[in-house]
């Protein structure tokens, strides 16, 4: 027994021993980075190398808010059922179809050495915080490794990975046959519209004659953070950073800005394939010949009370991609870009660039797949790229449906290059918007025409904020950033206008008792949202409920539907629908007189990723609306909280407004604050400063970093 606990003794001291060199390894490197924190609490990181950046900058992500970069890395790496339970299990299948853990090492060490050194440096800064934090206890993932970036590598929410269905996963790899979509349009149209604002403006147009952006993704809150990330490598971007990850994904350096806008260009497609079983091996038909079908089984974990389980899969691949789900009784794969590697390599190479050219032949990697791009630097130039990695398709085949995967025609045939995408640079008008809309208005008369391009390149579809957007532009010009901040929180709200007008008319042709001066509320309503606006609260309330239950032709999308219900639904729906927003307000709130700011609020309670919003805690009244009404300050709700008001979930988080001449100087503002820790000074410190527009400024150069500076730290101290 003696030798026994000897024995035992020794392991764990050569335990420790074997760890110490890898502790004394992130010491050092921690001496070499500085982080500054500032009077709001945003890091400005000091690093030697790009490297040591990296490692100031993933432990400072985890002093603001572990619990978000560990739940990231949870989804990414397909390891969500192991904290959720069954049900998250065709998550993670989803993320093992497309890259297994053994594929994300291979993925890492077939990257170039300098993204390498990045990928070590985002798991030692990680491990060396947890390392020095051992209070913290992550719900799973104690240890980082280098090769989980791959995963996680675009920076957009989800990316495309999540527009495949878990559903028909779920159906497929659960019952080997097709189960039918839910009717989840209804459900998906009550969500606040995904998407942000980008906006650049030419010298010509401002005070200083320096082109301006405006950065304005509009995102589920708390779902970035504001950093400065800083090397004596050239690295100097300052921006919002996805949680987790070691690049700036919106924001700017000295010489050029980069706002991204979620694309609906074409970029995934579905394949049916013919299968066929031979002699107990999978193959599917291409063309003249048979290709074995690649099978591989895959074990997820899943907890299940207190207790852990596991369930195997098997895993069917093509050339096209991974079998998803069945279609007309055919297995089908699912196609995307999936090039980690390369998609890493441009989300970091595109912080460093330094004007047009460079940043035009970074764009030539062409992996940034989700998104577009509005870009502004110093040299004057503005610009906009729809789109980045865009398959070219042989325009014979409607690659909106599945198509024959047995037919090689249908194969995708490269990419278009990116003279070949929709791209616009420094047009006469000297303004270029994008909210989600269509790329031919990009740019008023001076937008790319529909014609030039494969009908795949972009929808056609205009949105309420894009309509804002052009109204507000046209014909202005002396831009300062602070009259940019006003324009990108201009509260006129048209889709109201569309909507609101044919209501009235409806009353006035058949009054109806109860409703006379709600109606006239509206009537004398200029379509401007405030917090003290009663009528903003009625139109919100009509038209989510018109949203929830007016008839709805086939074929329309959000914009013309408004339009339908505003001017050509019949009048009684209309007015049976307002009668019971009118109800429904008097019901909840006692009377249908409620400004929009008594109902429409912010409220942040605790660090957790979903608020447990409670109608009894303290709150702040917002005066912004919807992106579904036009409004370019989206403010989107949750309406599932078991609460009367309304709280918002997504919309504004990280905004800033950037001027690019001899000196950046940017204006930025962050929903709530920095922190996701409830005791931490920045955890809602521009709470208040979000709701009144109050935005500020950005310390970008050492000096004004300094000055501003509250506490100035290296890792691990």
């Amino acid at each position: 027994m003696r030798i026994l606990t000897l024995f035992l003794l020794l392991a764990v001291v050569g335990c420790r021993q074997a760890q110490q060199p890898e502790v004394e390894k992130w010491e050092a490197q921690a001496k070499e980075v500085t982080i500054i924190r500032d009077d709001f609490g945003v890091p400005h990181i000091y690093g030697k190398t790009d490297a040591d950046a990296v490692f100031g900058l993933l432990y400072a992500q985890c002093e603001d808010d572990f619990n978000r970069v560990e739940q990231n890395y949870i989804w990414a790496t397909g390891r969500l059922a192991e904290i959720e339970g069954e049900e998250a299990l065709y998550s993670d299948l989803r993320a093992k179809l497309f890259m297994t853990e053994e594929e994300a090492k291979a993925n890492y060490e077939k990257s170039p050495e300098w993204l390498k050194k990045l990928c070590d440096a985002f798991a030692d800064g990680i491990n060396y915080y947890l390392h020095t934090h051992p209070e913290v206890k992550p719900k799973l993932l104690t240890r980082f490794e280098p090769w989980m970036p791959m995963y996680f590598s675009e920076g957009s929410i989800g990316g495309d990975i999540e527009r495949i269905s878990t559903r028909k996963i779920q159906g497929f790899y659960e019952n080997m046959q097709e189960i039918p979509e839910l009717k989840l349009q209804k459900k998906q149209e009550m969500a606040e519209p995904q998407g942000s604002n980008g906006i650049a403006i030419s010298g010509d147009l401002t005070q200083s004659g320096n082109a301006m952006l405006l950065i304005n993704p509009h995102t589920s809150f708390y779902f970035r953070g504001e950093v400065h990330v800083v090397s004596e490598e050239g690295l100097n971007a300052y921006g919002a950073v996805t949680w987790g990850q070691f690049f700036v994904y919106q924001g700017f350096n000295e010489k050029t800005g980069w706002m991204h806008t979620s694309t609906y260009t074409d970029v995934m497609d579905e394949f049916k394939e013919d299968v066929v079983r031979m002699k107990d091996s999978l193959y599917y038909v291409y063309g003249e010949e048979l290709r074995p079908v690649t099978t591989s089984e895959v074990t997820l974990k899943y907890k299940e009370g207190n207790s852990m389980k596991e369930k195997t899969f098997p895993m069917y691949h093509t050339h096209h991609g991974p079998i998803t789900h069945v279609v007309d009784g055919r297995w089908t794969a699912s196609a995307m870009m999936w090039e980690p590697v390369k998609a890493l390599e441009q989300s970091y190479i595109r912080t460093k660039q330094d004007g047009y050219k460079g940043f035009r032949d970074m764009m030539d990697i062409r992996t940034n797949s989700s998104n577009n791009t509005v870009y502004a630097d110093a040299e004057g130039n503005i610009a906009y790229f729809h789109g980045n990695f865009i398959p070219k398709r042989d325009t014979i085949f409607n690659y909106t449906q599945p198509v024959d995967g047995s037919n090689p025609k249908t194969d995708w045939q490269g990419l278009h290059t990116v003279d070949e995408n929709i791209l616009v640079l420094n047009p006469e008008n000297g303004w270029i918007q994008n909210c989600n809309s269509t790329p031919y208005t990009s740019a008023l008369e001076n937008s790319p025409k529909k014609e030039d391009y494969p009908k795949y390149m972009s929808r056609d579809q205009e949105n309420f904020r894009g309509v804002h957007a052009i109204e507000l532009l046209k014909d202005r010009s002396g831009y300062t950033l602070d009259s940019l901040i006003t324009l990108a929180h201009d509260p006129y709200l048209p889709a109201f206008q569309a909507l609101i007008p044919g209501l009235v008319k409806a009353f006035d042709a058949n009054p109806v008792e109860g409703l006379k001066e709600p109606i006239e509320a509206l009537r004398n309503w200029d379509f401007i949202t405030s917090k003290e606006s009663v009528a903003m609260t009625l139109a919100h309330y009509y038209g989510t409920r018109s949203y929830q239950k007016a008839n709805r032709p086939e074929g329309m999308y959000a914009m013309q539907l408004i339009n339908f219900w505003g001017s050509e639904s019949p009048d009684d729906e209309k007015l049976a629908l307002f009668k019971e927003t009118v109800d429904q307000l008097k019901s909840d709130f006692g009377t249908w007189e409620m400004p929009w700011g008594e109902v429409h609020r912010y409220q942040r309670i605790n660090g957790e990723i979903r608020q447990p919003f409670d109608d009894s805690k303290p709150s702040i009244p917002i005066g912004f609306a919807s992106g579904r009404w036009g409004a370019l300050a989206a403010y989107g709700a949750r309406y599932d909280n078991d609460t009367k008001k309304i709280y918002g979930t997504r919309g504004n988080s990280f905004v800033a407004v950037v001027e690019f001449g001899e000196k950046v100087t940017a204006k930025t503002m962050l929903a709530g604050g920095q922190s996701g820790d409830p005791d931490s000074p920045h955890f809602d410190d521009q709470a208040q400063r979000y709701a009144d527009m109050q935005f500020k400024d950005a310390a970008y150069y050492k000096e004004d970093v300094l000055k501003r500076a509250v506490r100035t730290y290296s890792p691990g101290e």
